[in-house]
């Protein structure tokens, strides 16, 4: 196999603007319009002038690595190439409480969130693939139906498929069992030297990405549930009071487009689902309405379940529209918070972090101020354990726990 040893250095952004001319669009071969083949090879023209650009992209990409990294290499067409091309990163992943769980037309999680920060900063879209077992998703990945792997899979298992894998804390394990988490969560690749994998590894390993990577962690933090009294009476509510109200939560999800299953898990956190709840400061019902929220929601009776749940949806649609600057993927996060302690508390919290420097629109950026700060605010720490504690009963739903 022709080898070839590269010796010219070029910066990432020169790469850059290499691979976004070669991948401009190109002059139309045929009319769309027409229904009529040419009787030319256009497709074969196309299918070649696609195999240059991958070419191409391939030297590039290789060159924007650090010169260390610049060993010799084969002329077999990388990953990176494909993703850059396609401006898609595929990933195969099974869900689970350290990888990924899905919710409101989102998928969320642990390992997902640390994904879609690397799918960002390459500037490609994630399609993800969910597979059943470890062993499944690795495969579609060693067969190509995938750029990369989201698991937790054994060293052993990925050794027999040949593949190569690096792990999410970059060593610092701790931080992820600290939370709960699986310690051994790994983006895996089809080979070691493709950019892919060396890119991720840098990427992971970066003194500033490991302090994201536990601010996350802390977030998706999985011990609340973890204890046999709060497992037991969380399924035993589930399953005794949820089917009475489960009709409710589903027609009010509909009407202000949520996923029902969030409502479910706001509804636990409100009143563990008791339709009678009063709490000392007056609010009342399954979703412990105020009287002043209830007003405005149009609410009449804050304990008629259907009512209170579909207060509860519409406040939530509108906290959702008063951070519609925030990306989908996060916005449901900065909702919750708002519902819990106002959307102009919240968006103090951004001005704030905004002043620094700091990205504002990041919900992990806002729940590490949050916890930094609750010892001077109380209603700090309330909407920090508030949002965390839903996303933990959500999540639980969606990867059917109980």
């Amino acid at each position: 196999m022709q080898r070839i040893t590269y010796r010219v250095k070029v910066s990432a952004q020169g790469a850059k603007r290499r691979i976004s001319y070669l991948l401009r669009p190109s002059k139309r071969l045929l009319n769309t319009k027409s229904n009529i083949v040419s009787s030319v090879t256009p497709i074969a023209s196309a299918r070649f002038a696609r195999t240059k650009k991958l070419a191409q992209i391939s030297s590039i990409a290789l060159l924007s690595l650090p010169a260390e990294s610049l060993t010799t290499v084969n002329t077999s067409i990388p990953a990176y190439d494909n993703v850059m091309l396609e401006n898609t990163l595929t990933i195969a992943a099974v869900p689970g409480d350290s990888t990924y769980f899905a919710t409101d037309g989102f998928q969320h999680g642990f390992g997902f969130d640390l994904v879609r920060t690397y799918a960002d900063e390459l500037g490609v879209d994630i399609n993800l693939k969910a597979y059943a077992s470890e062993e499944a998703a690795l495969k579609a990945l060693r067969s190509g139906n995938a750029d990369m792997a989201l698991t937790t899979a054994s060293t052993k298992l990925k050794s027999q498929l040949n593949l190569s894998s690096v792990n999410v804390s970059c060593g610092y394990d701790a931080s992820l069992t600290k939370n709960g988490l699986h310690p051994k969560v790994s983006w895996t690749f089809s080979s070691s030297s493709d950019p892919l994998s060396k890119k991720a590894s840098y990427f992971l390993c970066d003194s500033i990405k490991l302090q994201n990577t536990q601010k996350l962690a802390a977030f998706y933090n999985q011990n609340l549930l973890k204890d046999a009294y709060s497992q037991d009476h969380f399924q035993k509510t589930l399953t005794e009071k949820l089917p009475d109200y489960q009709s409710s939560f589903e027609e009010q999800a509909r009407n202000y487009n949520h996923d029902w299953e969030l409502l479910v898990a706001m509804g636990y956190q409100e009143s563990h689902l008791d339709a009678d709840a009063v709490s000392p400061t007056g609010v009342r019902g399954l979703m412990m309405l105020t009287n002043n929220t209830a007003k405005a929601m149009g609410v009449s009776d804050r304990v008629d379940p259907y009512q209170s749940i579909g207060g509860g949806a519409r406040y939530l649609e509108q906290m959702k529209a008063d951070f519609a600057d925030v990306p989908k993927t996060d916005r449901i996060w900065f909702a919750l918070a708002g519902y819990n302690m106002g959307p102009n508390a919240v968006k103090s919290i951004q001005r704030k972090l905004r002043a620094q420097g700091i990205d504002d629109k990041s919900w992990a950026n806002i729940y590490a101020y949050l916890a930094d700060n609750r010892a001077s605010n109380s209603r700090y720490g309330q909407a920090m354990h508030y949002v965390s504690n839903i996303r933990s009963y959500l999540e639980t739903i969606k990867t059917q726990t109980v």
